[in-house]
């Protein structure tokens, strides 16, 4: 059991519907973390139907799934934690809702606020030698995996150096 702050306790991941306030994060947070990666998709070449780690399905998307894998834990798992440490959300965030826990609608609109924060905020990009915002890492993460499947250049993931 992680404790993360008095009135957030994490046990296990659970969903549909989350059975905590963390699980309700979670899942509210990642699922704004497939749009956002869709999104740039979209403004590429690729086509979000064809993926490589989860299951291909001609009417679902997939590729954004597989990419957001690698920017939940850097977008969404650090901003919870931002939020609950800094005390930005309490239990008056969450709603019992559907069997479950829910943010309501100021919890919504808090988590978009500092994700939209995040999205724009900038990180030093080690190979392009500048500043980059969230959001165009994720553009340029899908131009790398362009250029793999073109055979241009061997894919390597990005990897977030804590």
């Amino acid at each position: 059991m992680l404790l993360l702050s008095y009135l957030f306790i994490f046990e296990k991941r659970t969903r549909r519907p989350p059975l905590n306030a963390i699980n309700a994060l979670i899942s509210f947070g990642n699922s704004i973390c497939y749009t956002t990666v869709l999104s740039e998709i979209y403004k590429t070449y690729l086509d979000p139907r064809i993926c490589f780690l989860h299951t291909t399905n001609f009417r679902r998307f997939s590729l954004n799934l597989d990419v957001a894998e690698i920017f939940k834990p850097i977008m969404v798992d650090r901003l919870i934690f931002t939020l609950i440490n800094r005390k930005m959300l309490t239990k008056k965030h969450f709603v019992k809702e559907m069997n479950g826990i829910l943010l309501n609608e100021d919890g919504r609109k808090l988590f978009i606020t500092e994700l939209d924060k995040r999205l724009k905020s900038t990180v030093n990009h080690r190979h392009l030698g500048k500043s980059v915002s969230y959001r165009r890492l994720i553009r340029l993460e899908l131009y790398k995996l362009q250029k793999h499947i073109l055979g241009e250049k061997q894919y390597e993931p990005y990897q977030s150096l804590w």
